[in-house]
C-alpha cells in the first residue's frame, strides 16, 4: 500500500511538472520595478493631483518628457519637443441666480453650462425646457440636449442628486473650447439644470455670466517610427490630467488609477516596444492633457493627423485594481464597433488570456474617455480598463492614490496588453473601422 501511494504521488508529481513546462507563460516584457517607480511619481503629493493648467501638471509632462527621451522615442513631426502646447478658450462660470415659479432656487440646486458671456432668461419662450423625471435616464437627457445645442432648461426629479452633485462638480469648473471666435455659434449654447420635483414652468428668471479667456494646454507625443509598414500609426494613450485638490487646497485627488496607472503603462509599453526594435508600422505614445474637463488633449491632437493613417488606437483607462473578472484580467469598451477586440484576443488565447467585453454597458463608457475623438473620425479607438465602477469607493476621490492600488494586476494587464497588441504593431493583423454614422457626435456646448 506504502509503495503504491508512492507511485501514485511520485506520477502525480511529474504530471504536474510536465503541465507547468507546456503551459504558456506570461511574458516578462515590463518591469515591474520601474511601473512602480512612475506611477509612485506621478500620483505623488508633490504633483498636486495634476490639476490642468497647474503648475503641477507642467512638472509631470516634464517627467513623461523626459521618460520618452531616455526610452529614444522621437517628437511628432514638426515639433522639436515632446510637448504640444496648444491654446483653448476657458469659459467659466461667475455668477448665476435662478427663480422659478416665483420661488428663488438654491444656489446648490443650480448648475449652469453655457457658453455665453451672459445669459438672460425672463420668459418660458426663452428657451426649451426639459423634465427629467424620477425613472428617467439623466446621461441620456443630458447628451441629447448637449448634441442638440441651443438654450435649454432642465427640470431635473431630486431622485437624481448623487448624479446631479457630481455633474454640477464639473460643470462648475467651467467649459472649455479648442477655438471659439466672436461670430461663432457655440457662444448660443447654454443649459441650466435646476434639481427640483417642479414640472411645470409658469415663470421664470434666469441670470448667468462667465468669464471667457485664453490658457495653454500640453500634451506629451512620443513616435517610435515604424519600419516596413511606417506611414501606418498604432496610438497607445492615456490622459495624464486629473482633479488637483479640494478648493481649500487641503487634500489631493492624487489619481493614481485615474489615470495615472494608464500613463504608466503608456511609458513603459514604448519602453518594452523600442527595445524590441522590430515594430512594422509607426508607434505613437500619447500623454493627453484635459480628459477630466472634455477631452481638449485628444481633440486637439487628432487635428494634426489623418485619421485614416491610424489603425488603432489603444486608450488605457483605470488599470489600477482587479477587474470583476479576476486579478490581471482587464476590459474594453464598444467591443461590437470593430473586431479590434478579436485580434487581440487571439494573441491572448495561447496564454490562456482574454480582454473581456465592457461589462457597465449602461455607463456610457465609450464616450467618457479619450477614443471617442477617434472613433468619430472612424479609428478602431476603445478604452482599456479593469476599474469596477460599480464598487470602486476610490472614483474622482481624495482616496484614489497609490495605496488604493494593486500593482501585481496592474503589471499583469500591461503585460497582457504587449502580448496583445504585438500583431498589431508588427503589422501582421489590421482592424476594421468604426462606422461613423453610428457613433454620436460631441456635445455643441461641452
Amino acid at each position: 500500500m506504502l509503495k503504491t501511494n508512492k507511485i501514485r504521488s511520485l506520477t502525480l508529481s511529474i504530471t504536474s511538472c510536465l503541465a507547468l513546462l507546456s503551459a504558456p507563460l506570461l511574458a516578462d516584457n515590463i518591469s515591474k520595478k520601474q511601473m512602480t517607480a512612475d506611477i509612485t511619481y506621478l500620483a505623488s503629493d508633490d504633483l498636486k493631483g495634476r490639476a490642468s493648467f497647474s503648475p503641477e501638471i507642467d512638472i509631470a509632462a516634464n517627467y513623461i518628457g523626459q521618460r520618452f527621451s531616455d526610452i529614444g522615442l522621437k517628437p511628432l513631426n514638426g515639433l522639436s519637443t515632446y510637448k504640444q502646447t496648444f491654446t483653448i478658450t476657458s469659459i467659466t462660470p461667475s455668477a448665476f441666480s435662478v427663480s422659478l415659479n416665483g420661488k428663488e432656487i438654491p444656489k446648490n440646486n443650480i448648475t449652469v453650462a453655457s457658453t455665453m458671456k451672459d445669459l438672460t432668461w425672463t420668459t418660458p419662450k426663452a428657451m426649451k425646457t426639459h423634465i427629467l423625471g424620477k425613472k428617467d435616464n439623466f446621461r441620456d437627457l443630458l447628451r441629447k440636449v448637449n448634441n442638440a445645442g441651443g438654450q435649454n432648461l432642465i427640470l431635473v426629479n431630486t431622485a437624481h442628486n448623487d448624479i446631479f452633485q457630481k455633474y454640477q462638480q464639473f460643470l462648475n469648473r467651467g467649459l472649455t473650447k479648442l477655438v471659439v471666435e466672436d461670430n461663432e455659434e457655440d457662444h448660443q449654447g447654454a443649459i441650466v439644470l435646476v434639481l427640483t420635483n417642479e414640472t411645470d414652468v409658469e415663470q421664470i428668471q434666469v441670470q448667468a455670466s462667465t468669464t471667457i479667456s485664453k490658457k495653454s494646454l500640453t500634451n506629451v507625443v512620443g513616435i517610435l517610427p515604424g519600419n516596413s509598414k511606417a506611414d501606418e500609426i498604432v496610438m497607445f494613450s492615456a490622459h495624464y490630467d486629473h482633479l488637483g485638490t479640494t478648493p481649500d487646497g487641503k487634500q489631493i485627488y492624487n489619481g493614481a488609477d485615474d489615470d495615472a496607472s494608464g500613463t504608466t503603462a503608456v511609458i513603459n509599453l514604448a519602453e518594452h516596444f523600442a527595445k524590441q526594435g522590430n515594430n512594422a508600422r509607426t508607434l505613437m505614445f500619447a500623454a493627453f492633457t484635459a480628459e477630466e474637463i472634455g477631452g481638449y488633449g485628444s481633440r486637439y491632437l487628432s487635428q494634426q493627423l489623418n485619421p485614416d493613417d491610424v489603425v488603432a488606437m489603444i486608450n488605457i483607462e483605470m488599470i489600477g485594481k482587479p477587474s470583476k473578472f479576476g486579478a490581471g484580467t482587464l476590459w474594453m469598451t464598444g467591443m461590437e464597433r470593430s473586431n479590434l477586440g478579436e485580434l487581440l484576443n487571439k494573441s491572448l488565447a495561447p496564454h490562456n488570456m482574454e480582454i473581456f467585453t465592457d461589462p457597465y454597458p449602461e455607463q456610457g463608457l465609450f464616450y467618457r474617455s479619450d477614443n471617442a475623438t477617434l472613433a468619430r473620425l472612424g479609428v478602431p479607438a476603445h478604452s482599456f480598463s479593469s476599474t469596477q465602477l460599480d464598487k470602486d469607493q476610490h472614483y474622482h476621490q481624495t482616496s484614489d492614490d497609490i495605496n488604493s492600488l494593486d500593482l501585481n494586476s496592474m503589471h499583469k494587464v500591461i503585460e497582457s496588453l504587449s502580448i496583445a497588441s504585438k500583431d498589431i504593431v508588427n503589422g501582421k493583423i489590421t482592424p476594421t473601422r468604426v462606422d461613423v454614422s453610428k457613433v454620436d457626435a460631441h456635445g455643441k456646448i461641452y
